[in-house]
This record gives structure tokens, C-alpha cells and sequence, in this order.
């Protein structure tokens, strides 16, 4: 894993093969651009190190984006002009591997494409470097398969079932196509190293400090946060479950497919504020007790949020949050999925945490995360990496 001051070292000693990214043509291709999620997040921090980038992408909605991103020539896939697809792309993933394919890629210099789905499997000349940044394999086709099967209807458990064995094929081979990969974390990584049989360097994705703050302690309510998707792998059943139990207040920020059956079986100790603004959510990391973190997340930005605000967090101990809590000092973890061990936690954490917290240590454990080591470290792999390919032809 690389940290932060080792970042620092390589840096200096590949500066005498620095490559001028300006001079460079560069392709970046991410799954679909709908909204300003992590990934998304990521597209907008190598838009800063490559302006001159064009992006392409399955389905843009413009509205939705950054000015940074919608600054660049954006190209849709022949995904973007199917019926619906602006709301229903996710029905058209059993094309999206073909619409891949189909984009002339040649005479980019460097691609970099971001996956979580289908993004990597272009194809590109013998002389341009393909980094793919990998977000996850296609959790839907890998290990989290049954999780979303289970939660389709019908019609979707008939088409996962079809097409999922092919698309796993695909998945596989596709990765060949790649000449480096880094992975948003090392439980990433080792998805990667499973699914693809490919090793990967890794690269935590940008976290905005700067946008994030400490509140005054004495202004923190009793309450406690869900930020994020409203799906079944993210587990906030879990939540409502517990809570209904407990009768804790609990404000749930976020939309998704879960969350109209969600609200028909809570308890009017928690709230439902769908999506919100920006400054909500700011004010909400600030004042809650603590964030809830209850799936099994690649990575995971929204904790590092509310520690870059203040807040501890109480996630489930696996994945991601594994690389960016510290139990015990940052937060806690719970170990099983059940009413009880979440609500163990949250009763060890107002025991033994609360009382002790330093809003100013949290937001200090989260420096490394920041968007500035995002940057040094993605351009100075990608320098290594040019510098290895042009040796290479020489």
C-alpha cells in the first residue's frame, strides 16, 4: 500500500523522467456520468492533472456533473442513445461490453479508464498506454451477485442469469487489454487480484478536505447519520431494523430503489430526507453523534467526510472501512450483521468514545486522504509508467 510519504520519495526519484503530461493526447472513460458520486469524484481529480483530456463515457447527464468535468469534450457511447437511458442505463449492461469496443481510441497517447462497470474494455493501439483505476470489479457480476440478485425482480433474475456467466468471461479477458491497474484500496485489490488475476498498485481516490469542517462540539444532536444509496448490498435495512429497536433517532440522507419499502416499516424515529444540498449535508456530518456505516463498501468516501467533520463513525468490519477507521479512536466497528451487534457498538461507542472525542485528531487522521496525495501519487505512477513504456520502445 502506498503511503503517503513513500509517495513523496518515488516522486522525487522519478523526477528525472517526469513526463510533460501537456504534450500528452489523453482518453479518460468512466461507466456513465449521471451524477457526482466517488467515482465521479475521481474523473474530476484527473480532469485537474489532465485538462486537455476528452471523456467518454456510456451516458452523460450534463446537469448533473461538475464544471470541471462538463468543461471537457464528453462522447457517449451508442448506449447514450438508446430510449431511457439517461435513467435506465444499468438495463443496458449486457451491451455496454460491444458500445466499448466500438470507440476509435487511436491516436490517444494515454487512457485511463475508471471502472466500477464496464469502462476498461476498450480497445486501444499497440503504443498507447491503457491505466485502468479500479473503483471495483463489477460487483454485480462478482462477489456481490447474489446480494443483487436476490433484491431483482423477475425480469432481472432471469437476465442476470443469462447474461452474467458472459459477462464474467468478458469481465476477465478485458483486463488483459490493460497495461497497469491501480486499486482504490487493498480490499480492492484483492477483489482485483480474484476476479481478474491481475496485481495492482494502490491509490486511495480524493477526499475534498477543504469542503469539511469540525463544528462546535457543543453543537452536536442527538441523532445519528445515513449518507448515501438507499440499495440492498449497502445494508440499510440493517439500519432501519435497529433503530426501529432501539428507538434512537436516526436521519437518513440519500435515495434509492430501498427506500420507499425503507419508510413503510420505520418508526417515526427516523427521518427520510432523500437527497439533499451540499450545506445540509455539511451541517448534518457536523451536528450528528456519529455516521453509520453498515455495508461492505469498496473504499468509502462519506466516512472520511464526517471525520474531516468531527464525527466518529460506527461501521461494519469488513472492506473499505477496514483502511480508513480507526476503532477504538476514530469510530468502531460491529462484526455481524444484526440488530445486536450494531446496537452493541453503538452503545460501546457513547460509553467509552464520545466522551473522549477530539474533533481536531479525527480530522487530522484523515490529512492522508486528501486531494493533493491523490494527485502526486496517480501522476507520478502514470509518469513511472509512460517512462517505462517510451524505454520500452526505444
Amino acid at each position: 500500500m502506498m503511503m503517503f510519504d513513500q509517495s513523496q520519495n518515488k516522486a522525487e526519484e522519478s523526477a528525472k523522467t517526469a513526463i510533460d503530461f501537456t504534450k500528452l493526447k489523453v482518453a479518460i472513460v468512466h461507466y456513465w456520468l449521471v451524477g457526482m458520486r466517488g467515482g465521479e469524484k475521481v474523473v474530476e481529480d484527473l480532469c485537474h492533472l489532465f485538462p486537455q483530456a476528452d471523456i467518454y463515457t456510456h451516458v452523460a447527464d450534463p446537469d448533473n456533473l461538475s464544471d470541471t468535468i462538463r468543461r471537457h469534450k464528453i462522447t457517449e457511447t451508442f448506449i447514450g442513445r438508446l430510449p431511457g437511458a439517461k435513467t435506465h442505463y444499468q438495463k443496458y449492461l449486457p451491451l455496454m461490453p460491444r458500445a466499448l469496443e466500438a470507440l476509435d481510441l487511436s491516436g490517444y497517447d494515454l487512457v485511463i479508464s475508471s471502472e466500477a462497470g464496464p469502462a476498461k474494455g476498450v480497445v486501444t493501439a499497440p503504443d498507447c498506454v491503457h491505466l485502468c483505476y479500479c473503483h471495483s470489479p463489477m460487483r454485480y457480476i462478482w462477489d456481490q451477485y447474489h446480494v443483487y440478485r436476490a433484491n431483482a425482480g423477475l425480469a432481472g433474475r432471469a437476465a442476470m442469469s443469462i447474461f452474467a456467466p458472459w459477462l464474467r468471461v468478458w469481465d476477465h479477458a478485458s483486463a488483459a487489454r490493460v497495461d497497469h491497474v491501480v486499486a482504490n484500496s487493498d480490499f480492492v485489490r484483492r477483489r482485483i487480484a480474484k476476479a481478474w488475476g491481475r496485481s495492482a498498485d494502490v491509490v486511495f481516490p480524493p477526499v475534498d478536505l477543504d469542503a469539511f469542517q469540525p463544528g462546535d462540539p457543543a453543537e452536536v444532536e442527538d441523532f445519528y447519520l445515513y449518507v448515501g444509496e438507499l440499495a440492498a448490498y449497502k445494508r440499510p435495512d440493517l439500519l432501519v431494523e435497529t433503530f426501529n429497536e432501539s428507538g434512537r433517532p436516526l436521519i437518513i440522507i440519500g435515495d434509492g430503489s430501498e427506500k420507499a419499502a425503507l419508510e413503510k416499516v420505520a418508526k417515526p424515529n427516523i427521518r427520510f430526507l432523500g437527497r439533499a444540498s451540499f450545506e445540509t449535508l455539511r451541517s448534518h456530518y457536523k451536528r450528528c453523534r456519529a455516521l453509520l456505516f453498515p455495508g461492505v463498501e469498496d473504499f468509502g468516501i462519506i466516512p472520511l467526510e464526517a471525520m474531516a467533520s468531527g464525527r466518529p463513525v460506527v461501521a461494519y468490519g469488513r472492506g473499505g472501512a477496514l483502511e480508513t477507521v480507526r476503532d477504538g479512536v476514530t469510530g468502531v466497528f460491529f462484526h455481524d450483521h444484526t440488530p445486536a451487534a450494531l446496537n452493541g457498538a453503538i452503545d460501546r461507542l457513547e460509553n467509552e468514545l464520545l466522551g473522549t472525542l477530539d474533533p481536531q485528531a479525527l480530522q487530522a487522521h484523515v490529512a492522508a486522504f486528501g486531494r493533493d496525495r491523490f494527485r502526486q501519487e496517480m501522476a507520478t505512477t502514470i509518469s513511472d509508467l509512460l517512462s517505462s513504456a517510451q524505454g520500452g520502445r526505444a
